[in-house]
C-alpha cells in the first residue's frame, strides 16, 4: 500500500488503507485505487488553484477515489472483467466498516455521474477513475465545467480549453500508472 516505485504515487490516506486491509484487497485493487487516488489530488489540486471559487470537500474526494472500488475486494472477479455489482456492495461494505453515508457514496456513484443529487465531488472521483487511464468522457467532463462556470461565471468554453489541458496532461502518464497497476496480482499470495 505504500509503495513508492514508479510511478511514484501518494500514500492512500491512512483511514482507507487501513479499510482495504481489513477487507484483505487484492493487491491489483490496491494498485488501482492508488493511482485513481493519485489523480484525483492532482485534479483537487487544480480545481483549488484555478477556480477557488467551486465549493468541494477535497477530502471526501479523496477518500472516495481511495475507496471507489472497494466492493471489488467482495467481487473480485471485477478486476479483470465487466460488473457492476461492486458499487452497492462497496457502499454497504464501507457502510458496514463506520464509514460515514457521505463517504462511503462514491462507491455507488462513481459510474453514475448523471444521477439526480451528484455533486461536484462524486464527479471528480468519477473524472479521476476515467482519465487515470487516459479515458476521455465528454458527458463527463462536460458536467465538470458546469460546475467550474456555475462557480466562477467564465464562460464554459475557456473552462472547458483549461480542463482538456489539464487532463490530456495527465493522461500522459497513463501507460506508467497502467503498467503499475498490471503488475500486481489480481489476487494475494497463498
Amino acid at each position: 500500500m505504500d509503495d513508492t516505485g514508479d510511478p511514484p504515487l501518494r500514500p492512500l490516506p491512512e483511514r482507507a488503507a487501513s479499510l482495504l486491509a481489513r477487507v484483505d484487497a487484492p493487491p491489483r485493487l490496491v494498485a488501482h485505487l492508488r493511482a485513481v487516488h493519485d489523480v484525483a489530488a492532482q485534479l483537487v489540486a487544480w480545481v483549488q488553484r484555478h477556480c477557488p471559487r467551486l465549493e468541494s470537500d477535497a477530502e471526501a474526494v479523496l477518500f472516495g477515489a481511495a475507496t471507489h472500488d472497494i466492493g471489488k475486494a467482495l467481487h473480485p472477479a471485477e478486476l479483470s472483467g465487466p460488473g457492476a455489482r461492486h458499487e452497492a456492495a462497496g457502499r454497504e461494505l464501507l457502510l458496514t466498516h463506520g464509514v460515514e453515508a457521505r463517504l462511503a457514496r462514491f462507491a455507488g456513484t462513481h459510474a453514475s455521474w448523471t444521477a439526480p443529487g451528484i455533486g461536484v465531488e462524486d464527479l471528480l472521483v468519477s473524472l479521476a477513475d476515467k482519465v487515470w487511464k487516459n479515458k476521455r468522457v465528454p458527458e463527463l467532463e462536460d458536467l465538470v465545467v458546469a460546475r467550474l462556470a456555475g462557480a466562477d461565471g467564465r464562460p464554459a468554453w475557456q473552462w472547458f480549453m483549461e480542463l482538456d489541458e489539464t487532463l490530456t496532461a495527465i493522461g500522459e502518464g497513463a501507460d506508467r500508472r497502467l503498467a503499475y497497476q498490471m503488475s500486481h496480482p489480481l489476487t494475494r499470495p497463498q
